[in-house]
């Protein structure tokens, strides 16, 4: 967190002078009030009580004005924390292979950037406020009220340990309390996530009285852990007072022998009353502090984790020694016995994959379900990185080259389709954000989609909700087809993009493709026989390891796998 801090200093050093200016004119009220009560009061000196009254007024407008400037200025700092750490999380998961993401959780994440980031803001806020001011005014309140009376100082020794005891068994059994309640946040966040997207699926087959019971039973947890937290802490202030009013009985009483026998002044009690009061509000101002620490510091391990975590996929070459890439002129794409395997897997996803897909050409990767088809795709824009072998593009190792730049020589449509809120040219400009209305309608054109864009009376500017959801399965596919289409990219990379498609549909798209993409270097993945036929080069996966490859007639007659394949699709149609 010292990174979050390091543009603050002169923000956090002002706030330390305030509070420490607060706390001193706190300690000094009580002082001069003893002296109008004595010297003025008792004494019978208007002039005395008049002076001191107007020294005490100040002191009071001081205090006044630093304790408003330390709260302004701290919770200055505690947003600005926030407001960092906020865009440091987001910027580290941005640089996160999907196997990172894997590795937290999507829920998670989402988590540790909004609720966990909130937490440690609000102990931020806590600390610039309360934090300077309270152990200043408990020394100071402690020496001065010693040197108001050194024998009724005796409450000071018993109090001040007692309260010390009850804040530290209360903190550290609130520390494990708040982390588990992290973890139950995590969990119900995710449950109530699957639920919320899987809503359909879960109305379909009845299981809404299990989604409810499984998401009762994390709520159930999460809330007996919250009530114990919050009986503990609620128990603290009964505690605390408990201990205040005895003490401010003992000084009464103690301090009323000590005047009646001579041995002290009445200012003196007031004072050393208010000195009392001063230590106990310092120890409960700490002590709230220190109440909410457990749980921020279950909220910065959390997110010190993420930080901590090197993106498994990173741009390690010097950048004044990268070898640059055309982002415009076609390409080959190259496996040299390649092979990933996941960390503590018990065997490898990919294994000695070779082959090559020229630029103009058309690339197909066909197998069954589970073979690595996307896994290999994902390989190529460095999504993942390989555990053995080379992916090259244009002759250059795509590990040599700046993600930026290997990633913009590329347009993917990915196996999930995916739009973001907003309208359908803004969707369409992820791609290339300078591309004019003309392009885009041309994309559209290509992809399909000028059957239901008639039928849209806002045309480019639809809006589109969060993920699609105003549009079908279908239409969304082709938006995604388009919005690749729109970035004239010398690679393009399909992850099973017409599955939605209806088989009239597909053979149009894929003879615009053939059209709009003849320079492109083109690989598509695909479950469908009918769609990659006419692709130049296909590769058949079977269990991670490229067992064929050849045109479509060449693998019917050697590929036995490619075969049982095409004949459970195309016997029926006798295109065979």
């Amino acid at each position: 967190m010292r990174r979050q801090l390091a543009g603050q200093r002169g923000h956090v050093w002002a706030i330390i002078v305030l509070q420490l200016v607060q706390a001193a004119a706190n300690l000094l009220l009580p002082t001069v009030n003893a002296a109008i009560i004595d010297d003025g009061i008792v004494a019978g000196q208007p002039q005395v009580i008049s002076r001191l009254g107007a020294l005490m007024a100040a002191i009071a407008v001081v205090q006044a004005a630093a304790a408003v400037a330390a709260c302004y200025v701290g919770a200055l700092v505690a947003m600005k924390i926030g407001h960092r750490l906020r865009a440091d999380i987001f910027n580290r998961i941005q640089s996160f292979s999907s196997q990172d993401v894997a590795l937290f959780g999507t829920h998670s994440l989402t988590t540790r950037a909004t609720n966990d980031v909130q937490q440690i803001q609000a102990f931020a806020l806590l600390v610039f406020t309360m934090l300077f001011a309270g152990p200043a005014m408990g020394i100071g309140g402690i020496v001065l009220a010693v040197q108001q009376d050194v024998a009724l100082s005796a409450v000071v020794i018993v109090i001040v340990p007692l309260l010390l005891l009850i804040m530290y068994s209360i903190v550290r059994r609130l520390i494990p309390l708040y982390r588990e309640g992290q973890d139950l946040l995590d969990r119900s966040g995710g449950i109530l996530r699957e639920q919320i997207i899987g809503t359909d699926v879960i109305r379909s087959f009845v299981r809404q009285g299990h989604e409810m019971r499984r998401f009762a039973d994390t709520n159930a947890r999460l809330t007996a852990n919250n009530l114990r937290s919050a009986l503990l802490v609620a128990g603290m202030l009964p505690m605390i007072m408990l201990v205040v009013n005895i003490s401010s009985v003992a000084v009464v009483w103690f301090g009323g022998h000590r005047i009646q026998a001579g041995l002290m002044n009445l200012g003196a009690l007031t004072a050393f009353i208010a000195y009392i009061m001063q230590i106990l509000l310092a120890i409960m101002m700490s002590m709230y502090v220190l109440m909410t620490a457990p749980r921020a510091s279950a909220c910065a391990e959390r997110i010190q984790a993420v930080l901590d975590t090197e993106p498994s996929v990173s741009s390690s070459a010097a950048a004044g020694a990268q070898p640059r890439v055309d982002t415009i002129q076609p390409a080959d794409v190259s496996f040299q016995g390649v092979g990933f395997a996941y960390p503590g897997a018990e065997a490898p996803v990919l294994a000695e994959i070779s082959f090559t897909a020229a630029a103009g050409t058309t690339t197909a990767i066909v197998g069954s379900t589970g073979s690595g088809k996307t896994t290999l795709l994902n390989l190529i824009p460095r999504f993942l990185d390989p555990t053995e072998g080379s992916v090259t593009l244009a002759g250059h190792d795509v590990r040599n080259l700046s993600l930026d730049q290997l990633r913009a020589a590329m347009a993917m449509v990915p196996q999930h389709s995916h739009l973001f809120t907003g309208t359908i040219a803004d969707n369409l400009r992820m791609a290339a954000p300078a591309a004019p209305d003309h392009e885009l309608w041309a994309a559209l054109e290509s992809a399909q989609a000028m059957r239901f864009m008639g039928d849209l009376p806002l045309g480019l500017a639809t809006p589109v909700g969060q993920g699609g959801a105003s549009l079908s399965g279908g239409q969304r596919q082709r938006l995604c087809i388009a919005r690749a289409l729109v970035r004239k990219a010398p690679v393009y990379l399909f992850d099973d993009s017409f599955s939605a498609l209806d088989y009239d549909t597909d053979t149009r798209l894929r003879r615009a493709l053939d059209g709009a993409l003849a320079d492109a270097t083109v690989i598509i993945v695909s479950e469908r026989i009918s769609a990659v036929a006419g692709a130049d080069l296909i590769l058949v996966l079977d269990d991670g390891r490229l067992v064929a490859q050849g045109t479509h007639r060449e693998l019917l007659e050697t590929s036995a796998t490619y075969r049982e394949i095409a004949e459970s699709q195309l016997a029926l149609d006798g295109t065979l």
